[in-house]
C-alpha cells in the first residue's frame, strides 16, 4: 500500500485554499548579502579587507519561512502571531511577509525590541554555487514583557477559533527571550488541551521537550538531549525510534522525527513507522529544510492525513526546496507533483 498515492496528494493540495493555520513564534528577517571577492578593497583606516556587496535580498526567516513555505503549497490564509521591532528590520520583515499574503494583524510591533535578523554574506561569481560565510546575527537577549505576553496569549485565544491548526516556532535559545516563553507555552498547551481535534505542532531549537501535549517534530540531536541530557553524540537510529515512541505515547499526540536523508520516523500510539525519503545528487543547501517539512506535514495533518502520510508530505516538501542553492528554498504544488513521482519512480511512495 502506498504511504502517500497520488490522489491522496491531490486531495490535500486541492484542499489547502480553504485552510486556515497560524504560525506562533520567532520571526527573523533574513538578510542575504552576495559578495564579489574579486572586488574586495583594504580599508584605509583599518588595514583589513572590505568586502564589496554587489546584491542584497530579504527574505522572511525562521518562523517566516515556515510562513512562506504555507503560502507557496497554497495555503489560504495565514496568521502570523509574533513580535517585531519598529526598525528597518522590521519593516523589511513586513513587507517580504506581505508579498505572500501573510495575515500581519497579529504580529505586534513594538520600539522596545530589536527584530530578530540574520545577516547572511554569500560569496558570489566564479561561475560557482554561492558560498555562505559567518553569518551575523541579531537576537533580543532579555525576556519579553508581561504586558507582551498577555497579548499573545490574548491573540491565540481569539485564533483557536478560527483555524485548523497552529505551528509554534521556538527559534531563540536565550530563555524566555523569544515569543514562546514559559508562560505562552502554558497558554498554548491549555488551548491544545481545549482543542483537541485540532494540530497544535511544535518546533523547538532547544526546549521541544516543554511543549510535550502537543504534535512534536525534531530532529535526532534534540530527541537524544530530552533522553541523555549529557550525551555529545546523536543516539542510534534503534534508540531514537525507542525515544521518539515514548513522546508520542507521554504526549498523546503524534511525534515526527526528522533524520536528514533518512526521511521521518513517524509516531503515533506507541507505533512508530519509518517514511524514507529520495536520494538526492549534490549540491543540496539544508538550510530551512526543517521548516519546509513542517509545512508539509502540518498541511496533511489539517486536511485529515495520516502521520505517515505527513511524514511523507514533509519528506517531498523538503527535497524540493534543499536543491535551491544559498537561498531559503520553497515548494510550489507543481514541483510537489513533480517530487511525488520522482519519489514514486523510486519506491519509495
Amino acid at each position: 500500500m502506498s504511504v502517500l498515492s497520488e490522489e491522496r496528494l491531490e486531495e490535500i493540495l486541492s484542499h489547502l485554499p480553504s485552510l486556515k493555520l497560524a504560525v506562533v513564534g520567532d520571526f527573523f528577517l533574513d538578510l542575504y548579502l552576495e559578495i564579489d571577492p574579486l572586488l574586495s578593497e583594504r580599508s584605509l583606516e583599518t588595514g583589513l579587507e572590505a568586502y564589496q556587496v554587489v546584491g542584497k535580498r530579504s527574505e522572511p526567516g525562521a518562523a517566516g519561512t515556515v510562513c512562506r513555505n504555507l503560502a507557496s503549497l497554497g495555503v489560504g490564509t495565514i496568521f502570523a502571531v509574533g513580535v517585531t521591532g519598529r526598525d528597518g528590520a522590521g519593516f523589511e520583515l513586513r513587507e517580504s511577509l506581505q508579498e505572500w499574503s501573510v495575515d500581519l494583524s497579529h504580529l505586534i510591533e513594538t520600539p522596545d525590541r530589536f527584530t530578530p535578523a540574520y545577516l547572511k554574506p554569500l560569496k558570489t561569481g566564479n561561475d560557482r554555487p554561492p558560498e555562505e560565510m559567518n553569518r551575523l546575527d541579531i537576537k533580543n537577549r532579555r525576556p519579553i514583557t508581561e504586558l507582551l505576553e498577555e497579548d499573545i496569549l490574548a491573540r491565540l485565544e481569539e485564533l483557536t477559533g478560527e483555524v485548523s491548526g497552529m505551528i509554534l516556532l521556538d527559534q531563540v535559545t536565550e530563555e524566555n527571550c523569544g515569543v514562546l516563553t514559559d508562560r505562552v507555552v502554558r497558554g498554548v498547551k491549555s488551548l491544545a488541551a481545549r482543542h483537541s481535534h485540532k494540530t497544535f505542532l511544535a518546533d523547538s531549537r532547544s526546549r521541544i521537550d516543554k511543549f510535550r501535549g502537543c504534535t512534536l517534530k525534531l530532529n535526532q540531536r534534540e530527541a537524544t538531549l530530552i533522553f541523555e541530557p549529557d550525551s555529545s553524540v546523536e543516539a542510534p537510529l534503534t534508540r531514537i525510534q525507542e525515544y521518539a515512541t515514548r513522546l508520542a505515547l507521554e504526549s498523546d499526540k503524534p511525534a515526527f522525527l526528522t533524520l536528514g536523508a533518512a526521511g521521518v520516523l513517524a509516531c503515533e500510539k506507541g507505533t512508530v513507522s519509518h517514511v524514507e525519503t529520495i536520494d538526492l545528487p549534490p549540491p543540496l543547501d539544508i538550510v530551512g529544510a526543517g521548516d519546509s517539512a513542517t509545512a508539509g506535514i502540518v498541511c496533511a495533518l489539517c486536511c485529515g492525513g495520516s502521520v505517515q502520510e505527513a511524514a511523507a508530505l514533509g519528506n517531498i516538501v523538503a527535497s524540493v526546496t534543499v536543491q535551491q542553492i544559498g537561498t531559503t528554498g520553497y515548494a510550489f504544488p507543481a514541483q510537489v507533483r513533480n517530487q511525488w513521482k520522482e519519489f514514486h519512480d523510486h519506491g519509495i511512495l
